[in-house]
């Protein structure tokens, strides 16, 4: 036998192997692009609300009653983003746009709670938070969700996150 006919030999179980496992390949791709997608989920609103404005709003008010300045502004630009990624996941809500919405009732508290912020001044911060709650209330009764009521903290607690500024600030 020639060494080519050898060589031949050896390397034909390997070839059939190959071809056989490409046409598999192609099968299980052709499968998969014949079956149905599976339904993206997407969490409600409510879930998004709970799980991504809530404990904003929460820490929004504890940080600047701890004097955390740096922290309340970083929360409150957390808070436009949560609600921004919301509008994105339901940009309808009962035939209303969902980021129109949220826009008109808390573009003012949102401007006057950044210039509270910037100044560092205690008052005009919890008139603007106050402004923000009753704008949020009041977009919960429009959208017959008026059970879900929100307000400014009791108390300044969040088991796992220290608030107290940083030397720097």
């Amino acid at each position: 036998m020639s060494r080519d006919l050898i060589k031949l030999r050896m390397l034909a179980p390997s070839v059939a192997a190959a071809a056989i496992a490409l046409a598999v390949l192609a099968t299980g791709a052709r499968l998969r692009a014949d079956a149905p997608a599976a339904p993206a989920y997407v969490p409600s609103i409510s879930d998004l609300m709970i799980a991504t404005v809530q404990p904003r709003h929460i820490r929004l008010w504890i940080a600047a009653h701890a004097g955390n300045w740096e922290f309340s502004g970083y929360e409150l630009g957390n808070m436009k983003g949560a609600f921004n990624r919301i509008g994105r996941a339901h940009p309808m809500v009962d035939n209303n746009s969902f980021p129109e919405m949220v826009a008109a009732v808390t573009q003012q508290p949102f401007a006057d709670l950044g210039e509270a912020i910037k100044g560092k001044d205690t008052a005009a911060f919890d008139r603007a938070y106050s402004d923000l709650t009753v704008a949020c209330n009041s977009c919960h009764q429009a959208t017959n969700h008026a059970a879900v009521v929100i307000r400014a903290p009791a108390a300044g607690s969040v088991a796992d996150q220290d608030f107290a500024p940083m030397a720097s600030q």
